[in-house]
């Protein structure tokens, strides 16, 4: 059926065995460290934002999860000391959730790892041309899709 051979359909397959043994192999890494991918992601984005914080509704945003998840997820990263809550300024409605030196003691111990795998399996790969091409390509996906994936970067 000439349906089941369209391109569209490949392109998705690919991407997805791509990112889900990606995920797995960084997964196994991650773990090793004492982290779930996405408390990984939670503190690599506070790590690369504006004085180590976001709100948390920017944090929920860039994240994909909902307010109770990411309120939840803060929770369990603030028992371990890796964040931290700091209050708003201009809005007591709103906090943010701050990186804390342990937080990112635990980012420097794990990222070298995860850089060789990304290394290893993802850029190692590509030639610099079919790299440049990914990020484009991956930015302009991204941003049709998850136009709030930056959000907060740029308030302050």
């Amino acid at each position: 059926m000439e349906l089941l051979e369209d391109s569209r359909l490949t392109a998705m397959g690919l991407l997805t065995e791509a990112y889900t043994s990606l995920n797995t192999l960084c997964a196994e890494h991650l773990a090793a460290h004492g982290l779930a991918p996405v408390e990984f992601e939670v503190l690599l984005r506070l790590a690369r934002s504006p004085a180590r914080r976001l709100r948390m509704t920017d944090l929920s945003r860039q994240t994909s999860m909902s307010t109770s998840g990411v309120t939840r997820m803060i929770d369990r990263l603030e028992r371990e000391a890796l964040v931290c809550r700091v209050p708003c300024d201009i809005d007591r409605r709103s906090s943010y959730a701050a990186l804390t030196s342990k937080g990112l003691a635990r980012l420097q111990e794990t990222v070298p790892g995860h850089l060789e795998l990304i290394d290893e399996w993802l850029i190692g790969p590509l030639t610099q041309r079919q790299l440049q091409g990914l990020l484009v390509g991956l930015r302009v996906v991204r941003d049709a899709v998850r136009p709030e994936a930056t959000a907060g970067v740029h308030d302050r």
